[in-house]
C-alpha cells in the first residue's frame, strides 16, 4: 500500500466521523460560509502578479515536521505582505499537521486561499466554504474522472473554484469544463519523489483554456522562470519557505532575487 493509499483510506473514515459530528446544515450557517469568495483565476491573471501560491505546511509524510511550531496567522499574513498571489493551507492533521484552525487564522488575509486536503466527498467542499476557503483541491490520483466532474460541479454550484492536480499523462482524462485551474505536481504522491521535468513535459498537453499551476519542488527562481516559459501562471511553493525560521522573509527574498 502506497502513502497515498494509506492517506485516502484514513480520509474516508475521518470524513464519516465528521459528518456525524457536524451536519452540513450547521456548516452552512457559519458566518464565513456567507462571505463573498476571492478568485484565484483572476488573481493569477493580473499582469504584475508573482503567481506564487505560498503554502502553510507544518509537516509531510515523507519528511516529518518541517516547521512544527509555526503560527498560521503570522506566516500567512507575512506571505501576503511579501507579494504572494494566493495562499495554500494544509488542513489534514494526521499526515500534514494541519487543522481547520490554520485556515480560519489565514482568512484575515484578502487574497485567495486554497484548502489543501485530500477531498473525497462533497461534505469536505461544504467544510471548505464554511472555513473561508476560496478554492478546493481535487487530486486525480485518488479520484475517478466522474468523481472529479461531480465534485467540481458541486464546488462551482456553491461558489468555490477548483484546482485539479495531475501527475502524469494518464490523468489528463480527469480534466473537465469545471476544472479551469490545472496543477501538475512534480512530487509523485505514491513515492513522494520529486521530478521537475514532469510539469515541463505536461504543459503542452493541457488546453490553452486552462490556467496551469506548477506544484512542489520549486526552490530556485530559475526553475520558476522555466515554468513561466512553459506557460505556467501559478507556482505553489511551501516547503522551500516553511523550512526556514521566517517563511515570509524567505518568500520576499525569493521574489527579490
Amino acid at each position: 500500500m502506497t502513502i497515498l493509499d494509506t492517506i485516502i483510506q484514513h480520509k474516508y473514515i475521518e470524513v464519516a466521523k465528521r459528518k456525524l459530528h457536524t451536519p452540513i446544515e450547521q456548516l452552512q450557517q457559519s458566518l464565513l460560509y456567507q462571505q463573498p469568495r476571492l478568485s484565484l483565476i483572476k488573481a493569477l491573471q493580473q499582469p504584475q502578479a508573482t503567481g506564487i501560491i505560498a503554502e502553510f505546511k507544518r509537516k509531510s509524510p515523507s519528511k516529518g515536521f518541517i516547521n512544527q511550531n509555526a503560527d498560521a496567522a503570522t506566516v500567512t499574513t507575512g506571505y501576503a505582505a511579501a507579494g504572494a498571489s494566493a495562499l495554500s493551507v494544509l488542513t489534514d492533521e494526521l499526515f500534514f499537521g494541519g487543522t481547520t484552525a490554520d485556515l480560519l487564522a489565514a482568512r484575515v488575509n484578502q487574497i485567495p486561499i486554497l484548502r489543501k486536503d485530500f477531498i473525497v466527498d462533497a461534505y469536505q467542499i461544504e467544510e471548505a466554504k464554511a472555513m473561508g476557503a476560496d478554492v478546493i483541491l481535487l487530486i486525480a490520483a485518488c479520484l475517478t474522472p466522474i468523481e472529479v466532474k461531480n465534485l467540481a460541479q458541486y464546488a462551482k454550484q456553491i461558489g468555490l473554484e477548483v484546482l485539479l492536480e495531475l501527475h502524469d499523462e494518464t490523468e489528463l482524462q480527469h480534466v473537465c469544463e469545471d476544472t479551469v485551474l490545472v496543477g501538475i505536481n512534480n512530487r509523485n504522491l505514491k513515492t513522494f519523489e520529486v521530478d521537475i521535468a514532469a510539469a515541463i513535459n505536461m504543459s503542452q498537453l493541457i488546453g490553452a483554456d486552462k490556467i496551469k499551476i506548477a506544484e512542489s519542488g520549486i526552490s530556485e527562481k530559475a526553475t520558476l522562470q522555466r515554468f513561466k516559459a512553459a506557460g505556467y501562471k501559478g507556482f505553489l511553493i511551501g516547503e522551500n519557505f516553511m523550512k526556514t525560521n521566517d517563511p515570509a522573509a524567505a518568500l520576499q527574498s525569493f521574489i527579490n532575487n
